[in-house]
């Protein structure tokens, strides 16, 4: 059995895939946007903690950290490249300790690096999934 890899097909496998439940990284999270003036892709890292129901709550406050809408929180990092490759070296190579504990959260990191990189390339718009 083969399935057909049309665009709309791949897209319909990573929107299902990224309604599954994922554990969060005790050691932060990041917020990645592009800075198309200086053509940079821009990853701020915030701390958390995780609590015991499994929720990133804010170190400061204690409370919940909501995964929509806006919140106000300062980050403790920015880590920019010009490639996801050259912003995965920075973070990943560079970056001692690195702000990143978990497998799943570094491949995530690397897909959404690869992301932006495509839509500063492209002019398109980029959201991070």
């Amino acid at each position: 059995m083969t399935m057909d890899l049309t665009v709309e097909n791949l897209a319909q496998i990573d929107n299902r895939l990224s309604q599954r439940h994922i554990d969060l990284d005790p050691s932060g999270y990041f917020i990645i946007y592009l800075d198309r003036e200086a053509s940079l892709i821009c990853a701020k890292h915030f701390t958390n903690v995780i609590d015991e129901r499994g929720l990133a709550v804010d170190p400061e406050t204690g409370k919940v950290i909501p995964a929509r809408g806006k919140v106000e929180r300062t980050h403790t990092t920015v880590y920019t490249g010009r490639t996801a490759k050259e912003l995965c070296v920075e973070l990943f190579e560079k970056t001692n300790p690195c702000p990143v504990t978990m497998l799943d959260h570094a491949a995530y990191l690397g897909r959404e690096f690869t992301k932006a990189e495509m839509a500063l390339i492209s002019g398109e718009e980029y959201i991070q999934d």
